[in-house]
């Protein structure tokens, strides 16, 4: 195989830190991406932790099935949560390996998107490592239905999402967008696109004592045909942007990137977990394959570049 072929692991270049406020809890949280080595994935260790096992792999068979974020818990049943965001930026900017070090038990919410970490990430740059990439090819369609919710893959040569979403608030409505992630789309059309909410649910999880560190700040907050943040939306159809900019995430939990068309109806975190989960229990329904350089140049972040990102993130 050519030096190509052989380079195509990636990691981050240096050590790349964030500090903001954690969605959930309200409090401030640090948390720092660092290089790692070939095929160690993605981890995030809780440097909180003092006893016990601190580690947690960002997989999907250690996801627990939540409707509000993306939450992994290890064998001892230490956690973090809310981690769709950061693994979207690191699968659309083709990061394959990375420690994700933090102090507490959730990753910070900073806007509500994926932008400061994939600005973060391109302006560092990428390390190339001496190691063949593999990844998933779909074989077989497979689809879960969960109420009102359904997400499906299916064989494709690229990875694809197409996603739908119907919001009785006018500020959203009905909203669909299909897109081909390949070389830097999720860094130009998804990844400034913000987490949104209705402000009667909004009053509804404070009352839980849930969502406590959300602001207008860091997310998109509607209320009937208004949106009252008051800068308005980034893009018309932020919403649907933002559910597609969540699936990456959640697939990114696969472990490698994968070959396949996903199709998300009213989808959450809950059910594109549920979906990998058939996925990777079906006999037959997916394979792992090593990266050939045509479909290298077709997978997510590459050759994309900062100036990429939206102006307005």
């Amino acid at each position: 195989m050519h030096e190509e072929g052989r380079r195509v692991q990636n990691t981050v270049n240096s050590i790349l830190r964030f500090r903001g406020t954690g969605l959930h809890s309200g409090r401030s949280i640090s948390m720092e991406i660092r290089p790692a080595s070939a095929n160690f994935g993605i981890w995030f260790r809780r440097r909180d932790i003092l006893i016990g096992d601190a580690m947690i792999p960002a997989r999907w068979d250690m996801a627990e099935q939540s409707p509000l974020c993306t939450r992994i818990v290890n064998h001892a049943g230490v956690s973090v949560s809310t981690i769709e965001h950061v693994m979207a930026a690191l699968a659309g900017c083709g990061v394959h390996n990375a420690l994700i070090e933090i102090d507490g038990p959730e990753v910070p919410i900073l806007d509500g998107s994926s932008a400061e970490f994939v600005r973060a990430i391109l302006a560092g740059g990428l390390q190339s490592i001496h190691a063949p990439l593999h990844v998933f090819e779909v074989l077989r369609p497979i689809e879960v239905v969960r109420g009102d919710a359904r997400a499906s893959l299916v064989p494709s040569k690229r990875f694809h999402i197409d996603f739908e979403i119907d919001f009785d608030d006018a500020a959203i409505g009905v909203q669909r967008k299909a897109l081909t992630l390949s070389n830097g789309t999720f860094v130009r059309e998804l990844c400034d696109s913000r987490t949104f909410c209705r402000k009667a649910d909004v009053e509804s999880m404070h009352a839980q004592g849930l969502a406590l560190g959300g602001t207008l700040e860091n997310a998109v907050v509607v209320d009937g045909a208004s949106v009252l943040n008051p800068g308005g939306l980034r893009h018309t159809d932020e919403a649907v942007r933002h559910k597609m900019l969540d699936a990456v995430g959640d697939l990114a939990l696969a472990g490698a990137p994968i070959m396949g068309a996903y199709t998300g109806i009213r989808a959450g975190h809950a059910t594109t977990n549920a979906l990998l989960r058939a996925l990777f229990t079906t006999p037959g329904a997916v394979r792992l394959i090593e990266c050939a350089p045509e479909m290298l140049a077709h997978l997510p972040g590459r050759g994309v570049h900062a100036s990429e990102i939206p102006a307005v993130a």
